[in-house]
Order: structure tokens, then C-alpha cells, then sequence
């Protein structure tokens, strides 16, 4: 895949007749700007000068005022030279053509690097590919990168929000992301929980999305443990205004718009959608009972941006949004006909700064979320028929609030150095507002219980990225981070407002420190052949939910625990990547991850069908395999890529429950493979077919669970295929018509009761 680079220039007469200073921004195709990008004059009326561009891209250059040739390189494009007569105009743009797959990625160590410069598995799906993608949520769009996945099989579009959270090469054995996700370098998750709300994702104005997978996001600690995934929105430089209308089967209707200018230095963005379905049963027939109904969803929001930039470059931009979503879980009760079901409202501001002085840059950044989650949840006991009664056992309100800020100063030294620095810091305060009901009708409150508590992380960092000789990059990395569990408490009363035996009005403080520090190399052995090591640590602190809510899926109560501590990771990964021609661009990375104290849901009790768990801290998991992907386009009219992920998530210590050890990590599967096809032809349109392969999985800590008439325990592997179809037909118009999931196969994602994806 080639990517654009264009370089803009803007050049003044300064005083004396034989001097003129030529200063510019490097840019790529997307609009980002390229570090350590080099700037030369032949001849250059100043003696012997190069200049490289700072972090957000740009330079300034002292030239002769008579005709010049600028000289712009960087490794991965190809050199241009550009001839400047002294007459020519102000403003000049050259364009640079790169190699396959050359792009620019944020959140690889929040500096912009060039991905030929990271060590690290980084993918891109830029907008081209949204817009061809079958998927009509984000998280659908992202599954065609093998390393990534949801804690279930479920799309978000049937998922409980609380099991949204996502997972990077297995990473996750819960519902909270082990990968940080961010929007435009902020935080993007729900800050009580860790999960994400994907609907809520302002997708008409993404620009592109960058994934990075493994360790080589660890200077943004907390979350970051497994990666990061940075949502880039547009940043508009000409009006616009779209607009995309969606009907599928089962009343599926969605609507994306979004509009944006820039004028006089300002820039504006607004985009708003809504999204709605019937849904679908997710029990198979022979399973189904009185209690059950289809799963839905129906959602709104609104988003929007403002900015600025001053003369001397400083930028300052604001965004806020607004969210809400409503879903029914497909049950309900036969007793009062209360459905199961949850609703969330979000609301969230941000605001960022960027001075870029010279060689240097310094950032800052403050950010808030206020979210207000409900939820209740339904029990289907023994009867005949069977899933013939159902009753209310627990309704929930969890409001939380998070506010936050970040500021870091980067520096582009000589020699193709850049030195980063910086400290944030983040406080979520939340609280679990449940009553019991009472086991005969579920319509009497029998217990209250208010759990909560406030969480404060503040870590600083610091980073270099050098290359001491051309063909070789070296990055070191560290971060010191101190988290605080503070206000933590826990009120439960009986229904006649008498405290229980687990009324703690008080609970202790909890404290922590981790040091993560990261160390990689990146050898360029020749202009097709690349190879790269890494080692790390990364940690991530228990969420306000882990510590304080509970839950129920089905049969299965998952209890919270206020004693968990965080998680910590040493991870090794080995790293090749390969481009025999222009048009094929091979990857492949080996991974080694010691995950010590993993969260994840563990079996206390069993009784029939009834199953307890509760949160707790594994000992030691191993989660290691290998990745490989290919990008090939053999014309400019098709593309093809595909990815394979083998993973061997293990526990390997335990010595609370040593029955888990040799146990698979829960709703990891060992293989996952995915392909995209992509056609351009003038007599039919752009044609995409998608296809994902996902192995068996476990639905359950002890690795026993079968789905019924299986002998095999565990989720059976299966396999998907979509298509997408569009095509112009008018100026600035286009149709489209796709299908998921085109060979109908079932695709089970839990038991306890059986669920379909």
C-alpha cells in the first residue's frame, strides 16, 4: 500500500541580500506530521546545513537567495529533489512517495514515529478501509486484525456493555481491557469499569485507527498493559459535509453524519449518529423458553470539536460528546414481564495544547467523563418447561466521574534523537448502588448495598528514541506510577434497614508503586528486510468495578473483591518484517508474556447449574505465540491481506486454587485467523469479501463447560464471511449493499445458558 507524503513550505526574505529562510511541515498522507525528517540546500548559501523536523513535523531552513535544490529524505521514502528558483511562489508543496505500508502512528511511546521506525506489531486501518469494511460497528471493523478481539465472541452490537472491554493477543481474561483505547491521545474508555462503549465512536470523522499490540505503548501505563488503540479524528482543511444511511435485516437502521471547516485558523468538527436493531434471539431454539426475547439496542450521539492555531504554530483544540444507549439483554420476567436490560449516558470533554518551539515541543491535555450506568439482572431457575420462569434478582446504578490531565515535552536532537518526557495523572471516583430482590417474585427489595470508592494514578516517563548509525533504532523507555485506592466502603442493609454482617462503612486504604521500564532495538539489515527485539514490564491497577461490583451472566454470579491488587507483565518479543517487492509487505512477531496477578473470574462454588465467582488475583499466567501478517496489493485495483494469531494462554501458578494450573485462560482460543479481499472494477464497483476464523475456546476458569451435544468442552471453533458491494452513482453519492456472516454458520459464545453470537 503507498501512502503520500507532502511537504509544504512557506518561505520569507530576511535581512541581507543573500540569506532567506525557508521554513515548512512534513507531513503524510493522513495529515500527521514526520519527526526526524531531513532537510537540506544544494547549494545552501550558508555553508554546509541540514536541519531535521521537529515532533509535529516542521523546520526552518537558512538557504541562498538564489536558485536552490531542497533535498528531503527520510528512511522508508524516497528522496525528492525540488529545485527553488528565487522567484518562486511562497508556498510550495512537493510530494514523497513511500514504500508499502509506510504510515505514521501516535500511540507507539506518544511520539509520532514512522511505523518502519517502531518495534513493535503496529496496524493501521485507515479510512479507505472503514468505508470498505462489511462491519457496521468498529469493534466488527477491528476483528479483521487477528490480535484483536472483545472478552466474548459477541459483536458490541448483541454484547453486555460491562463485556466490552478488549482484548490484544489474549491479554484479558475478564470483561476490562488490558489495552488502553484513546481518542486523539485521550483517554476513550469508561472510567469506572475499563470497558468500552463502541457505539459510541463518532465514526463517520475517523481519519484512521492505530493498534499497537504488545508492549510498545507502556509510556501510557494504567490499561496499557496489552497495547493501545488510538481513534485519529479528522482534522478538517476544506469544508465538509457527509452523510451515510444504513437499513439492515431486523430493523437495523443507522445513521452517521458529519461536518467540519477551517478558516482563518479555525477548525470545527460535528458528528452525530444514531443506531438502532430489533435484534435476534441468542439462545438455539431447542433452548429457548418463556423467559426469552430477541437482544436490541438502540443508540445516540453527538460529537464535536473546536480548535485554534496561532501564528507562531501553537494549536489549542477542545472536543466534548455526548452519548446514550439503551439496550434489552433478551430476557424478561414472567412474573411482573420486566425486561432485563441497561442504560448508559456518557458525557465527556477534552482539551489539548501544542506549543512546538523550534526542535522542541511541549503538549498538555486535561480530560473528564461523567457516566451514569444502569442495569438489572434476571434469574431463570430449574423448571418444566424449561427457561419457563424468570424473576428479577438485583437492580444496579453505577454513577462514576473521572477527570484527568497530561503534559509532556519532547525535544528533536542531532543525530536523529528524540527525547520525550512527561507525567499524568488520572481520579475516578464511582459507586455500585444495588438492591437484592426477593426470591419468590423479584419485586421486593431485600437488600441494599452501596459499595464504592475513589482511585487516583499519577505516573511520570521518559523516553529516547535514537539512531546512533542509519540502519539502526534504539528506544529506552521507563515509567514510575503510584495508584491509591482512598474512600473505599461498603453499606448493606436488610429490608428492614438493620446493617448485615457485611456492613463496612470503612474500608482500608490501598496503595501501590510499579516500575515499568522498556528497552527495543530495531535493525534495518537491508531496504526490504527489517528485524526488531523488545523487552518490557507493564502493569495495570484493579478497576472501581473489580474492587466493588457484582454481577450475573445467566447461571453464573461473579462476586467483586475489594483486596485485589494490580497486575503486573514481563514481556519479550521477537520481530521481522519483510518486503520482497514493492507491492508485498510480510510481518511476523513472536511474543512472550508473564502475567503475574491477573484479575480474572475464579470458581468458588458450584451447585447444579449455579455457578459463584469471584474476582481474584491469579498468580502467574503464560500467554506466548506467534503472529504473521501480509499485506500484498498486485495492482492498483486489488488488495489483499490477511493475519494469523497462534496463542498459548496458560495458567502456570496458582497456589489458591492449584486446579487452575495447566488450565486455558478463559475465552482465549489458541488459533484466530482472518483475510480481506478487495476489488476495484469499473463495471461492478468496490468490491470487499472479509473472512475470520476463530478456534475453539474455553467458557469457563476450569476449562469443563461444553456446549450440550458436544463431547468436546468448550466453545466450538468457527468461521464467518462478509461482503461488501458500493459503487457511484452520482456526484458525491454512492450505494452500497453487504451481508455478514454470508454463510450463516452459528457461532456459540457462551453456556450457562447456550448463547449465539
Amino acid at each position: 500500500m503507498a501512502f503520500i507524503a507532502c511537504l509544504a513550505i512557506v518561505w520569507t526574505v530576511v535581512a541581507g541580500p543573500q540569506v532567506r529562510t525557508a521554513t515548512g511541515v512534513v507531513r503524510d498522507s493522513s495529515g500527521a506530521p514526520i519527526s526526524g525528517a531531513l532537510i537540506g540546500a544544494d547549494p545552501s548559501g550558508t555553508g554546509d546545513v541540514t536541519v531535521r523536523t521537529s515532533s509535529d513535523g516542521r523546520f526552518s531552513l537558512p538557504i541562498s537567495t538564489a536558485d536552490v535544490v531542497l533535498i528531503i529524505s527520510a528512511p522508508g521514502f524516497r528522496t525528492v529533489h525540488r529545485r527553488l528558483a528565487s522567484s518562486d511562489p511562497v508556498l510550495l508543496e512537493i510530494t514523497l512517495v513511500a514504500t508499502v505500508a509506510e504510515s505514521v502512528t501516535v500511540t507507539a511511546g506518544r511520539i509520532e514515529q514512522r511505523l518502519t521506525n517502531v518495534a513493535a506489531t503496529v496496524s493501521i486501518v485507515d479510512r479507505a478501509r472503514l468505508d470498505r469494511s462489511p462491519a457496521m460497528t468498529t469493534d466488527d471493523v477491528l476483528r479483521q486484525l487477528p490480535a484483536f478481539s472483545l472478552f466474548r465472541r459477541s459483536s458490541s452490537v448483541a454484547a453486555h456493555p460491562t463485556a466490552q472491554g478488549v482484548s490484544l493477543r489474549g491479554i484479558g481474561p475478564s470483561g476490562v481491557s488490558r489495552t488502553l483505547v484513546l481518542i486523539d491521545g485521550s483517554p476513550f474508555s469508561d472510567p469506572f469499569g475499563g470497558w468500552v462503549a463502541w457505539s459510541r465512536v463518532p465514526q463517520a470523522s475517523i481519519e484512521r485507527i492505530e493498534v499497537v499490540e504488545g508492549s510498545g505503548a507502556n509510556l501510557f501505563g494504567n490499561y496499557s498493559m496489552g497495547g493501545a488503540i488510538n481513534l485519529v479524528t479528522r482534522q478538517p482543511s476544506a469544508p465538509w459535509l457527509a452523510a451515510t444511511l444504513q437499513y439492515g435485516q431486523r430493523v437495523t437502521p443507522r445513521f452517521d453524519g458529519s461536518a467540519g471547516f477551517s478558516r482563518n485558523g479555525w477548525t470545527a468538527l460535528v458528528d452525530a449518529g444514531t443506531f438502532s436493531t430489533d435484534g435476534y434471539l441468542v439462545l438455539p431454539e431447542e433452548e429457548r423458553g418463556l423467559v426469552d426475547e430477541n437482544v436490541s439496542a438502540e443508540s445516540r450521539r453527538v460529537y464535536g470539536s473546536l480548535g485554534y492555531r496561532f501564528a507562531g504554530s501553537t494549536s489549542v483544540q477542545g472536543r466534548a460528546d455526548i452519548f446514550d444507549e439503551s439496550r434489552q439483554n433478551g430476557k424478561r420476567s414472567t412474573i411482573d414481564r420486566t425486561p432485563e436490560q441497561n442504560h448508559t449516558t456518557w458525557s465527556s470533554f477534552g482539551l489539548n495544547v501544542r506549543m512546538p518551539r523550534g526542535v522542541s515541543e511541549t503538549r498538555a491535555s486535561v480530560f473528564g467523563d461523567r457516566v451514569r450506568f444502569h442495569s438489572n439482572f434476571l434469574a431463570v431457575p430449574a423448571a418444566t418447561p424449561v427457561r419457563s420462569v424468570g424473576r428479577m434478582t438485583l437492580e444496579q446504578h453505577v454513577p462514576s466521574s473521572s477527570v484527568g490531565g497530561a503534559a509532556q515535552w519532547t525535544y528533536a536532537a542531532p543525530r536523529a534523537s528524540v527525547f520525550t518526557a512527561g507525567i499524568d495523572w488520572r481520579r475516578v471516583e464511582g459507586d455500585s448502588e444495588e438492591e437484592g430482590l426477593d426470591p419468590q417474585t423479584g419485586t421486593r427489595a431485600v437488600l441494599r448495598r452501596v459499595s464504592g470508592g475513589a482511585q487516583d494514578n499519577v505516573g511520570v516517563f521518559a523516553q529516547i528514541v535514537a539512531a546512533p548509525i542509519d540502519p539502526l533504532v534504539l528506544t529506552a523507555a521507563v515509567r514510575h506510577d503510584r495508584w491509591n485506592n482512598t474512600r473505599g466502603y461498603n453499606l448493606e442493609t436488610d429490608q428492614n434497614g438493620q446493617p448485615t454482617s457485611n456492613n463496612r462503612p470503612t474500608l482500608p486504604d490501598r496503595s501501590d508503586v510499579v516500575t515499568t521500564p522498556r528497552l527495543s532495538a530495531l535493525f534495518r539489515a537491508t531496504s526490504s528486510l527489517s528485524l526488531w527485539t523488545a523487552v518490557g514490564r507493564g502493569f495495570r491497577a484493579p478497576t472501581l468495578n473489580e474492587l466493588y461490583r457484582q454481577f450475573r451472566v445467566g447461571a453464573v454470579t461473579t462476586l467483586a473483591n475489594e483486596n485485589l491488587g494490580p497486575e503486573r507483565l514481563r514481556t519479550v518479543e521477537l520481530g521481522v518484517r519483510f518486503v520482497p517487492v514493492q507491492a508485498l509487505v510480510l510481518r511476523a512477531a513472536w511474543f512472550d508474556n508473564r502475567l503475574r496477578d491477573a484479575v480474572s473470574n475464579v470458581t468458588v462454588t458450584v451447585s447444579g447449574n449455579v455457578v459463584t465467582q469471584q474476582r481474584q488475583n491469579l498468580g502467574l499466567t503464560r500467554i506466548r505465540g506467534t503472529q504473521v501478517d501480509l499485506d500484498w496489493r498486485p495492482s492498483a485495483r486489488v488488495n489483499v491481506s490477511a493475519g494469523y494469531l497462534y496463542n498459548d494462554a496458560v495458567v502456570r501458578e496458582f497456589e489458591v486454587n492449584p486446579a487452575l494450573v495447566g488450565r486455558y485462560l478463559p475465552q482465549v482460543p489458541r488459533h484466530r485467523a482472518t483475510a480481506q479481499f478487495n476489488m476495484l472494477d469499473e463495471r461492478i464497483g468496490d468490491l470487499t469479501v472479509t473472512f475470520q476464523a476463530v478456534g475453539r475456546q474455553f467458557d469457563d476458569d476450569l476449562n469443563v463447560r461444553a456446549v450440550p451435544g458436544r463431547t468436546e468442552a468448550g466453545l466450538p471453533a468457527f468461521s464467518t464471511v462478509d461482503v461488501l458491494l458500493s459503487r457511484n452513482v452520482a456526484r458525491g453519492i454512492t450505494a452500497f449493499a453487504g451481508a455478514q456472516n454470508l454463510l450463516d454458520q452459528r457461532g456459540f459464545t457462551g453456556t450457562l445458558p447456550t448463547t449465539l453470537g
